[in-house]
């Protein structure tokens, strides 16, 4: 019985699911920008990245832009990816790959999500009190032993 070899040294990393799942994933987490949408900029950014060992994405470069925030968006989507990657043989590689964002103008006016505020209140309360009493101790019961011998 011989010993199945594996084919390749070094393995690519795998975004989880597939690449259907990597563009779901990038077009869910896509916000169209308010500045493309005025303008009416509609097209594709292709853009690449670099993967490190542990699977994230550590640089982002375009290659072909749109402007009006639209590369900005795109790089910000596609540094949010995370990667499986195997073993390769205790080797630290660095990945190149690349990946077009699409955008086209939706038909409602994007949204833009309010800056994050956070609010806080706290209401102190202060009440005198006496200090509590202390309890009363019953009077001592004392016991007297006489041993005769």
């Amino acid at each position: 019985m011989k010993k199945e070899k594996k084919t390749l040294f070094i393995h690519q990393p795998q975004f989880k699911g597939g690449p259907k799942e990597l563009t779901k994933f990038i077009y869910s987490n896509l916000r169209y920008p308010k500045e493309a949408f005025e303008a009416g900029v509609e097209g594709t950014v292709y853009i690449e990245y670099d993967i490190d060992y542990q699977g994230n994405v550590v640089a982002t470069r375009v290659l072909q832009g749109l402007s009006h925030g639209c590369d900005e968006e795109a790089c910000r989507v596609v540094q949010l990816m995370k990667f499986d990657v195997e073993r390769n043989r205790g080797v630290h590689v660095l990945f190149h790959q690349k990946v077009k964002v699409q955008f086209k103008k939706p038909k409602q006016v994007p949204v833009q999500e309010p800056a994050l505020q956070a609010q806080m209140q706290v209401a102190y309360t202060v009440t005198s009190s006496a200090p509590p009493k202390p309890e009363e101790k019953p009077a001592e019961v004392t016991y007297n032993y006489t041993i005769q011998l």
